[in-house]
C-alpha cells in the first residue's frame, strides 16, 4: 500500500580517494528521495437539501450538524446565506468573554441607548458590570446592551463587527458577514449583515466549547444592577427549549421583519453533542414553529445516528523505498536496496454514523522526503473517511535512521564492502 516512495537518483558525482598509496575513483549516482505527495482535503460539504428524509420542516433554511467535527448530520438549504437576527448575539457574548475584560464597567453611550426595541433601557451614561450585561444580552437580548458591549470591547461597532467576521472565519465559516453586534438588518459596503445555517450552527459549537458562555445561557433568570444601583432590571431566558426538552444546553432565539424567527441551539445527550440553526423558521403568529423544528432535527439525529468507536491498534510495517543505488569500482557493481522501517500510530475516536454511513481509510503520501530521516519523522500519513470526507488522520512514522547518500556515507559503503 504504501511502496509508492519514488526515489530517483540522478546527477554525476567523481570521487577520488587516495588510501594507502592507492588512488581510488568511484562514480555514484545521488540525490533526494521524492515520495508521491496526496492533496490533504478539508471537510466539505453539499449544502443542496442534505438528508434522507423530508422533515417537512418550517424553516427556510436549517442544519444539525455534529458539534465535534462539523458534519452535517442533516440540512436544508443550510449554505444558503440569510438575515439571522439576534442569533447572531451568540458571537457578541463569546467575543466579550474572551476580551478577558468582563469585570470592566460599562458606560452607555447615547448610540447605545438609541438602539430599537428591544432594549434594557437605561439612561446615557449608566454604567454596569460587563459580565451582568452578557445575561441582558442573552436572556432578554437587549440591544442596546450589544451595542454597549461591543464600543467598549472594540471602540466602535464597526471596529467590533471587524472582530465578529475575523472570527468567523476562524471557525470556518465561509457565507457569513456581520454588520452589528445585536443581528439588527444593516448592511455596509461589503454586503448585509446575514449567515448560513451551517456557519451560524458552527459558531454555536466554537461557544459550547465556553464554560462562561454555557453559564450564562442556561441561566433561567437574573436581576441586574446598575453599578451606583439606581438602575435594576430583572432578566427572564427566552429559550423556552431549554425546559421543553432534556439535553438542550444553550440556545438563542431571533426575529426581525426580515429575518422571521431564527434559533441556533446545541444538544448535549448520550455521548453526542449536535448544534443545529433554524433561520426564516415563520413570520407572527407563527413563533413556535422554531421548536417544533428543533424538536424534529433533535428526535432526526437520535434515530438514525449512533456513537461508533472507531479503534486501530499501532501497526509496524517496512516501507519499499524503491531506491537502487549502483556503485562502480572497476568492474564491479554494488546494488543497495532501501527500505525504511515505519509505524502507523493506533489511533480511537468516536464519531456518529448512521447505518448506511461508510468508514474507509485512505493511504496519503507525505510530502517529499528529506534526508537523513530521523527515527520519529512523520513519512506520511493514513486518512480516515467518512463517507469520502476526512474526519481522521494517522501518522506513519519512521522507526530508524537513514541517511543521505553524500560522500562520506558512499566512501564507507565501500570501505564496508572491501573490508579495508
Amino acid at each position: 500500500m504504501y511502496q509508492n516512495f519514488e526515489c530517483k537518483f540522478h546527477g554525476r558525482i567523481f570521487l577520488r580517494i587516495f588510501l594507502t598509496a592507492i588512488f581510488i575513483c568511484a562514480i555514484f549516482t545521488e540525490n533526494g528521495y521524492a515520495a508521491t505527495r496526496f492533496p490533504t482535503e478539508e471537510i466539505s460539504q453539499n449544502f443542496a437539501d442534505f438528508h434522507r428524509e423530508d422533515l417537512n420542516l418550517y424553516a427556510k433554511s436549517a442544519v444539525l450538524t455534529d458539534a465535534d467535527t462539523g458534519r452535517i448530520l442533516y440540512g436544508k438549504d443550510a449554505g444558503t446565506p440569510m438575515a439571522n437576527a439576534s442569533t447572531t448575539k451568540i458571537m457578541t457574548c463569546l467575543l466579550a468573554i474572551e476580551s478577558g475584560k468582563i469585570q470592566d464597567t460599562v458606560t452607555f453611550s447615547e448610540h447605545a441607548c438609541s438602539m430599537p426595541k428591544v432594549r434594557l433601557g437605561c439612561p446615557t451614561g449608566t454604567q454596569f458590570v460587563l459580565e451582568d450585561l452578557l445575561y441582558s444580552l442573552m436572556l432578554e437580548s437587549h440591544n442596546d446592551t450589544a451595542a454597549a458591549i461591543a464600543e467598549h470591547v472594540a471602540g466602535s461597532v464597526e471596529a467590533f463587527a471587524d472582530l465578529m467576521n475575523e472570527r468567523a472565519a476562524e471557525f470556518g465559516c465561509q457565507n457569513t458577514h456581520f454588520v452589528t453586534p445585536n443581528g439588527l438588518d444593516r448592511s455596509d459596503k461589503k454586503g448585509e449583515h446575514q449567515t448560513t445555517a451551517y456557519d451560524l450552527s458552527l459558531i454555536m459549537a466554537a461557544c459550547i466549547q465556553n464554560d462562561k458562555f454555557l453559564e450564562i445561557t442556561e441561566t433561567a433568570s437574573k436581576t441586574i444592577s446598575s453599578i451606583d444601583g439606581t438602575f435594576q432590571a430583572a432578566l427572564n431566558n427566552h429559550n423556552a427549549l431549554l425546559s421543553m426538552l432534556d439535553g438542550v444546553i444553550s440556545g438563542k432565539t431571533g426575529f426581525t421583519a426580515k429575518a422571521g424567527y431564527c434559533y441556533v441551539g446545541a444538544y448535549r445527550q448520550n455521548d453526542r453533542t449536535y448544534t443545529f440553526a433554524l433561520l426564516a423558521c415563520g413570520w407572527p403568529n407563527h413563533k413556535n414553529y422554531k421548536w417544533e423544528d428543533s424538536k424534529a432535527l433533535i428526535s432526526y439525529g437520535n434515530d438514525h445516528y449512533e456513537n461508533r468507536t472507531i479503534l486501530k491498534e499501532e501497526e509496524h510495517q517496512t516501507i519499499d523505498l524503491n531506491r537502487t543505488m549502483v556503485k562502480t569500482f572497476g568492474k564491479n557493481h554494488y546494488y543497495f536496496t532501501n527500505t525504511l522501517s515505519v509505524t502507523k500510530e493506533a489511533c480511537a475516536f468516536q464519531i456518529l454514523v448512521s447505518e448506511n454511513d461508510e468508514i474507509t481509510m485512505n493511504p496519503q503520501g507525505q510530502k517529499e522526503l528529506s534526508f537523513p530521516v530521523t527515527e520519529g519523522d512523520v513519512v506520511a500519513t493514513e486518512e480516515i473517511l467518512w463517507n469520502g470526507l476526512p474526519v481522521q488522520t494517522r501518522r506513519i512514522l519512521a522507526d530508524e535512521t537513514l541517511f543521505a547518500s553524500d560522500y562520506p556515507w558512499c566512501l564507507w559503503e565501500i570501505l564496508l564492502k572491501w573490508k579495508f
